[in-house]
Protein backbone atom coordinates (compact mmCIF):
# COMPACT_ATOMS: atom_id res chain seq x y z
CA UNK A 1 0.00 0.00 0.00
CA UNK A 2 2.64 2.49 0.99
CA UNK A 3 4.05 1.94 -2.31
CA UNK A 4 1.18 2.26 -4.60
CA UNK A 5 0.44 5.50 -2.49
CA UNK A 6 4.39 6.81 -3.14
CA UNK A 7 3.66 5.59 -6.93
CA UNK A 8 0.68 8.02 -7.55
CA UNK A 9 2.85 10.75 -5.83
CA UNK A 10 1.68 10.84 -2.64
CA UNK A 11 3.86 10.99 0.76
CA UNK A 12 2.76 8.83 3.10
CA UNK A 13 2.92 9.98 6.86
CA UNK A 14 2.61 7.41 10.06
CA UNK A 15 2.23 8.28 12.97
CA UNK A 16 3.31 6.63 16.38
CA UNK A 17 -0.54 5.00 17.34
CA UNK A 18 1.33 2.16 16.73
CA UNK A 19 3.16 1.38 19.66
CA UNK A 20 0.61 2.68 21.84
CA UNK A 21 -2.32 0.44 20.66
CA UNK A 22 -0.47 -2.72 20.08
CA UNK A 23 -0.44 -2.54 16.53
CA UNK A 24 2.54 -3.19 14.05
CA UNK A 25 1.46 -0.29 11.91
CA UNK A 26 0.70 3.42 12.97
CA UNK A 27 -2.33 5.55 11.17
CA UNK A 28 -1.29 6.45 7.96
CA UNK A 29 -1.81 9.98 6.22
CA UNK A 30 -1.64 11.66 2.88
CA UNK A 31 -2.52 14.53 1.39
CA UNK A 32 -3.52 15.95 -1.81
CA UNK A 33 -3.58 19.40 -2.25
CA UNK A 34 -6.19 21.34 -3.70
CA UNK A 35 -6.26 22.56 -7.06
CA UNK A 36 -8.63 25.36 -7.00
CA UNK A 37 -9.31 27.18 -3.39
CA UNK A 38 -12.97 26.72 -3.97
CA UNK A 39 -14.74 24.63 -2.69
CA UNK A 40 -14.70 22.21 0.43
CA UNK A 41 -11.75 19.82 0.64
CA UNK A 42 -12.56 15.81 2.11
CA UNK A 43 -10.83 13.11 3.62
CA UNK A 44 -11.50 9.73 3.00
CA UNK A 45 -10.85 7.22 5.62
CA UNK A 46 -10.46 3.16 5.63
CA UNK A 47 -9.47 0.40 8.50
CA UNK A 48 -6.33 -1.19 7.62
CA UNK A 49 -7.32 -4.65 10.06
CA UNK A 50 -9.61 -7.40 9.51
CA UNK A 51 -11.15 -9.93 12.03
CA UNK A 52 -8.46 -12.87 12.41
CA UNK A 53 -8.43 -15.22 9.68
CA UNK A 54 -8.82 -18.82 10.36
CA UNK A 55 -6.46 -19.75 7.57
CA UNK A 56 -4.81 -18.12 4.83
CA UNK A 57 -6.29 -15.50 2.29
CA UNK A 58 -6.39 -16.47 -1.27
CA UNK A 59 -8.62 -14.14 -2.98
CA UNK A 60 -10.08 -15.53 -6.53
CA UNK A 61 -12.34 -13.82 -9.01
CA UNK A 62 -15.30 -16.26 -9.55
CA UNK A 63 -18.13 -15.17 -12.43
CA UNK A 64 -17.18 -11.74 -11.31
CA UNK A 65 -16.96 -12.00 -7.69
CA UNK A 66 -14.30 -11.87 -4.92
CA UNK A 67 -14.13 -14.53 -2.62
CA UNK A 68 -11.42 -16.40 -0.66
CA UNK A 69 -10.33 -19.61 -2.17
CA UNK A 70 -9.02 -20.84 1.15
CA UNK A 71 -12.33 -20.73 3.19
CA UNK A 72 -12.25 -17.96 5.37
CA UNK A 73 -12.81 -14.43 5.84
CA UNK A 74 -11.87 -12.18 2.11
CA UNK A 75 -11.38 -9.33 4.29
CA UNK A 76 -13.02 -7.05 2.29
CA UNK A 77 -14.20 -5.19 5.62
CA UNK A 78 -11.82 -2.76 4.97
CA UNK A 79 -9.70 -3.59 1.75
CA UNK A 80 -11.90 -2.89 -0.29
CA UNK A 81 -12.38 0.20 0.86
CA UNK A 82 -8.71 1.48 1.06
CA UNK A 83 -8.69 -0.34 -2.63
CA UNK A 84 -11.42 2.06 -3.69
CA UNK A 85 -9.76 5.18 -2.16
CA UNK A 86 -6.15 4.98 -3.59
CA UNK A 87 -7.55 4.13 -7.03
CA UNK A 88 -9.68 6.62 -7.40
CA UNK A 89 -7.23 9.22 -6.12
CA UNK A 90 -4.78 7.58 -8.86
CA UNK A 91 -7.22 8.71 -11.21
CA UNK A 92 -7.66 11.91 -10.34
CA UNK A 93 -3.85 12.79 -10.12
CA UNK A 94 -3.51 10.88 -13.40
CA UNK A 95 -6.56 12.47 -15.43
CA UNK A 96 -5.66 15.68 -13.67
CA UNK A 97 -9.00 16.33 -12.52
CA UNK A 98 -10.06 19.33 -10.33
CA UNK A 99 -10.40 19.18 -6.53
CA UNK A 100 -10.51 21.20 -3.56
CA UNK A 101 -8.56 19.25 -1.49
CA UNK A 102 -8.62 14.98 -0.79
CA UNK A 103 -6.64 13.21 2.93
CA UNK A 104 -6.88 9.48 2.84
CA UNK A 105 -6.37 8.44 5.96
CA UNK A 106 -6.06 4.37 7.36
CA UNK A 107 -6.65 3.19 10.28
CA UNK A 108 -5.17 0.02 11.99
CA UNK A 109 -7.19 -1.83 15.27
CA UNK A 110 -10.50 -0.57 13.95
CA UNK A 111 -12.12 -4.37 14.63
CA UNK A 112 -11.47 -4.33 18.35
CA UNK A 113 -13.10 -1.30 19.21
CA UNK A 114 -11.82 1.35 16.99
CA UNK A 115 -8.37 1.98 18.63
CA UNK A 116 -6.71 3.45 15.66
CA UNK A 117 -8.81 6.55 15.31
CA UNK A 118 -8.89 6.87 18.53
CA UNK A 119 -5.23 7.69 19.01
CA UNK A 120 -4.87 9.73 15.98
CA UNK A 121 -4.51 13.57 16.41
CA UNK A 122 -7.42 14.54 14.93
CA UNK A 123 -6.13 18.26 14.39
CA UNK A 124 -3.79 16.50 11.65
CA UNK A 125 -6.69 16.57 9.28
CA UNK A 126 -7.18 19.82 7.09
CA UNK A 127 -10.51 18.58 6.10
CA UNK A 128 -13.79 18.75 8.32
CA UNK A 129 -16.06 16.48 6.60
CA UNK A 130 -15.31 13.10 5.52
CA UNK A 131 -16.05 9.11 4.36
CA UNK A 132 -15.89 5.98 5.46
CA UNK A 133 -16.95 3.09 2.99
CA UNK A 134 -17.71 0.58 5.91
CA UNK A 135 -21.31 -0.59 5.74
CA UNK A 136 -21.92 -4.26 4.29
CA UNK A 137 -25.27 -3.30 1.91
CA UNK A 138 -25.72 -2.48 -1.28
CA UNK A 139 -24.33 0.75 -3.18
CA UNK A 140 -26.16 4.05 -2.61
CA UNK A 141 -27.32 3.30 1.10
CA UNK A 142 -26.09 6.44 2.90
CA UNK A 143 -25.89 5.60 6.89
CA UNK A 144 -27.67 8.23 9.05
CA UNK A 145 -26.73 7.13 12.55
CA UNK A 146 -24.58 4.65 14.42
CA UNK A 147 -24.96 3.24 18.10
CA UNK A 148 -23.02 4.56 21.36
CA UNK A 149 -21.71 1.43 22.72
CA UNK A 150 -20.36 0.65 26.27
CA UNK A 151 -18.63 -3.08 27.66
CA UNK A 152 -19.50 -4.65 30.91
CA UNK A 153 -17.22 -6.55 32.21
CA UNK A 154 -18.02 -8.69 35.51
CA UNK A 155 -15.75 -11.40 37.38
CA UNK A 156 -17.04 -13.40 40.42
CA UNK A 157 -15.12 -15.03 43.44
CA UNK A 158 -16.86 -17.93 45.30
CA UNK A 159 -15.34 -20.03 47.17
CA UNK A 160 -13.82 -23.53 45.49
CA UNK A 161 -14.83 -26.95 47.60
CA UNK A 162 -14.46 -30.65 46.08
CA UNK A 163 -17.63 -30.78 43.74
CA UNK A 164 -18.43 -34.18 45.12
CA UNK A 165 -16.89 -34.46 48.62
CA UNK A 166 -17.64 -31.21 50.00
CA UNK A 167 -20.24 -29.17 47.65
CA UNK A 168 -21.84 -27.16 50.49
CA UNK A 169 -18.83 -25.64 51.47
CA UNK A 170 -18.11 -24.16 48.33
CA UNK A 171 -20.00 -20.98 46.77
CA UNK A 172 -20.18 -21.36 42.36
CA UNK A 173 -18.67 -18.51 40.73
CA UNK A 174 -20.24 -19.67 37.58
CA UNK A 175 -23.93 -20.00 39.08
CA UNK A 176 -24.09 -16.68 40.18
CA UNK A 177 -23.14 -15.44 37.14
CA UNK A 178 -25.50 -17.45 35.03
CA UNK A 179 -28.03 -16.06 37.65
CA UNK A 180 -26.48 -12.33 36.43
CA UNK A 181 -27.11 -13.37 32.72
CA UNK A 182 -30.24 -14.56 32.84
CA UNK A 183 -31.58 -11.64 34.93
CA UNK A 184 -30.32 -9.21 31.98
CA UNK A 185 -32.30 -7.93 28.95
CA UNK A 186 -30.37 -9.21 25.79
CA UNK A 187 -30.84 -9.52 22.55
CA UNK A 188 -33.04 -6.49 20.39
CA UNK A 189 -33.89 -4.34 23.07
CA UNK A 190 -36.09 -2.12 20.70
CA UNK A 191 -35.46 -0.79 17.06
CA UNK A 192 -31.99 1.08 17.83
CA UNK A 193 -30.96 -0.77 20.67
CA UNK A 194 -29.35 -4.19 21.84
CA UNK A 195 -27.33 -6.17 24.07
CA UNK A 196 -25.33 -9.08 24.51
CA UNK A 197 -23.29 -11.12 26.41
CA UNK A 198 -20.44 -12.64 24.06
CA UNK A 199 -17.57 -14.12 26.24
CA UNK A 200 -17.75 -16.53 29.61
CA UNK A 201 -15.36 -18.23 31.30
CA UNK A 202 -14.60 -19.87 34.32
CA UNK A 203 -13.44 -22.73 36.87
CA UNK A 204 -10.47 -24.65 37.05
CA UNK A 205 -11.93 -28.30 36.73
CA UNK A 206 -15.27 -30.18 36.03
CA UNK A 207 -14.79 -31.94 39.91
CA UNK A 208 -13.91 -28.53 41.97
CA UNK A 209 -17.26 -25.93 42.50
CA UNK A 210 -15.92 -23.06 40.48
CA UNK A 211 -14.44 -20.20 42.37
CA UNK A 212 -14.35 -17.50 39.86
CA UNK A 213 -15.99 -16.90 36.73
CA UNK A 214 -16.33 -13.97 34.09
CA UNK A 215 -18.11 -12.78 31.20
CA UNK A 216 -17.44 -9.86 28.56
CA UNK A 217 -21.46 -8.17 27.90
CA UNK A 218 -22.11 -4.95 26.23
CA UNK A 219 -24.87 -2.55 25.66
CA UNK A 220 -25.77 -0.17 22.70
CA UNK A 221 -28.54 2.45 21.47
CA UNK A 222 -28.36 5.49 19.26
CA UNK A 223 -30.20 6.55 22.53
CA UNK A 224 -27.41 7.40 25.24
CA UNK A 225 -29.98 6.83 27.79
CA UNK A 226 -30.92 3.98 26.62
CA UNK A 227 -27.28 2.67 27.38
CA UNK A 228 -26.67 3.87 30.10
CA UNK A 229 -29.98 2.20 31.76
CA UNK A 230 -28.98 -0.96 30.15
CA UNK A 231 -25.85 -0.94 31.57
CA UNK A 232 -27.29 0.19 35.20
CA UNK A 233 -29.93 -3.40 34.46
CA UNK A 234 -26.72 -5.40 34.16
CA UNK A 235 -24.87 -3.81 37.09
CA UNK A 236 -27.69 -4.42 39.11
CA UNK A 237 -28.19 -7.91 37.87
CA UNK A 238 -24.38 -8.97 38.50
CA UNK A 239 -24.76 -7.47 42.21
CA UNK A 240 -28.15 -9.04 42.97
CA UNK A 241 -27.07 -12.36 41.46
CA UNK A 242 -23.27 -11.95 43.89
CA UNK A 243 -25.39 -11.43 46.90
CA UNK A 244 -27.67 -14.22 46.49
CA UNK A 245 -24.83 -16.37 45.72
CA UNK A 246 -23.10 -15.60 48.65
CA UNK A 247 -20.05 -14.40 46.09
CA UNK A 248 -18.33 -11.10 45.26
CA UNK A 249 -18.33 -9.69 41.93
CA UNK A 250 -15.96 -6.85 40.66
CA UNK A 251 -16.65 -5.01 37.84
CA UNK A 252 -15.70 -2.52 34.96
CA UNK A 253 -17.19 -0.51 32.25
CA UNK A 254 -15.70 0.46 29.06
CA UNK A 255 -17.23 3.69 26.92
CA UNK A 256 -16.09 1.72 23.35
CA UNK A 257 -17.53 4.41 21.25
CA UNK A 258 -20.49 7.55 20.99
CA UNK A 259 -23.20 7.46 18.75
CA UNK A 260 -24.22 9.85 16.14
CA UNK A 261 -27.33 11.47 13.82
CA UNK A 262 -27.12 13.15 11.10
CA UNK A 263 -30.24 14.66 9.30
CA UNK A 264 -30.23 14.20 5.27
CA UNK A 265 -29.83 18.28 4.60
CA UNK A 266 -26.57 18.14 6.62
CA UNK A 267 -23.54 19.16 4.04
CA UNK A 268 -21.73 15.54 4.01
CA UNK A 269 -24.82 13.46 3.31
CA UNK A 270 -25.90 15.96 0.49
CA UNK A 271 -22.64 16.16 -1.00
CA UNK A 272 -23.15 12.14 -0.71
CA UNK A 273 -26.31 11.86 -2.16
CA UNK A 274 -24.78 14.52 -5.13
CA UNK A 275 -21.80 12.24 -5.74
CA UNK A 276 -23.98 9.01 -5.74
CA UNK A 277 -26.25 10.02 -8.48
CA UNK A 278 -23.35 11.44 -10.52
CA UNK A 279 -21.92 8.08 -10.44
CA UNK A 280 -25.66 6.08 -11.77
CA UNK A 281 -26.77 5.38 -8.38
CA UNK A 282 -30.40 6.51 -6.68
CA UNK A 283 -29.17 7.56 -2.54
CA UNK A 284 -31.53 5.94 0.25
CA UNK A 285 -30.55 6.24 3.78
CA UNK A 286 -30.55 3.96 7.07
CA UNK A 287 -29.22 3.36 10.24
CA UNK A 288 -26.15 0.94 11.64
CA UNK A 289 -26.44 -1.33 14.69
CA UNK A 290 -22.27 -1.10 14.69
CA UNK A 291 -19.69 1.10 14.92
CA UNK A 292 -17.15 2.56 12.11
CA UNK A 293 -14.43 5.18 12.12
CA UNK A 294 -17.08 7.65 11.67
CA UNK A 295 -18.24 7.29 15.19
CA UNK A 296 -14.55 8.38 16.90
CA UNK A 297 -14.37 11.39 14.18
CA UNK A 298 -18.35 12.64 14.49
CA UNK A 299 -17.59 12.07 18.59
CA UNK A 300 -14.82 14.73 18.03
CA UNK A 301 -16.11 17.04 15.95
CA UNK A 302 -15.84 16.47 12.42
CA UNK A 303 -18.41 15.54 10.36
CA UNK A 304 -18.08 11.58 8.85
CA UNK A 305 -20.47 9.61 6.99
CA UNK A 306 -20.44 5.81 6.69
CA UNK A 307 -21.57 4.42 3.16
CA UNK A 308 -22.27 1.14 2.00
CA UNK A 309 -19.87 -0.45 -0.51
CA UNK A 310 -21.51 -3.17 -1.76
CA UNK A 311 -19.21 -6.20 0.61
CA UNK A 312 -21.26 -9.13 1.82
CA UNK A 313 -21.59 -11.99 4.63
CA UNK A 314 -18.86 -9.71 6.27
CA UNK A 315 -16.63 -11.36 9.05
CA UNK A 316 -17.77 -14.85 7.63
CA UNK A 317 -16.61 -17.67 5.51
CA UNK A 318 -18.85 -16.25 3.03
CA UNK A 319 -17.31 -12.73 2.55
CA UNK A 320 -17.44 -11.35 -0.69
CA UNK A 321 -17.52 -8.42 -3.07
CA UNK A 322 -18.39 -8.18 -6.53
CA UNK A 323 -16.12 -6.67 -8.96
CA UNK A 324 -18.51 -4.68 -10.34
CA UNK A 325 -18.93 -2.93 -7.12
CA UNK A 326 -15.05 -1.95 -6.57
CA UNK A 327 -14.95 0.11 -9.84
CA UNK A 328 -18.52 1.36 -8.99
CA UNK A 329 -17.40 3.08 -5.57
CA UNK A 330 -14.39 4.27 -7.63
CA UNK A 331 -16.74 6.25 -9.70
CA UNK A 332 -18.81 7.08 -7.04
CA UNK A 333 -15.77 8.23 -4.82
CA UNK A 334 -14.98 10.55 -7.58
CA UNK A 335 -18.00 11.66 -7.82
CA UNK A 336 -18.33 12.79 -4.71
CA UNK A 337 -14.78 14.89 -5.04
CA UNK A 338 -16.49 16.25 -8.02
CA UNK A 339 -19.38 17.45 -6.13
CA UNK A 340 -17.26 18.68 -3.19
CA UNK A 341 -15.43 21.16 -5.72
CA UNK A 342 -18.20 22.50 -6.45
CA UNK A 343 -19.69 22.76 -3.02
Amino acid sequence: MLAELEDIGLRADEDGAGAEIGSTIGNILCRLPGREEEGTPIFLCAHLDTVPPEKGIEPVVEDGIVRNAAGTILGADNKSAVAVMIEAVRRIVADGLPHAGIELLFTPKEEVGLRGAYAFDRTRLEARLGYVYDQAAPIGEIILGAPTQKGVFARFHGRAAHAGMYPEEGRSAVLAAARAIGDMRLGRIDHQSSANVGVISGGTARNIVPEWCSFQAEARSRDPKVVAALVQEMLDAIGFAASISDCTAETEIEHTYAGYTFTADEPAVRLAMDGLRRAGFEPSTGFSGGGADANVFNERGLSCVNLANGMAEIHTPDEHIAVADLEAMVDVTIAIVGAAREA
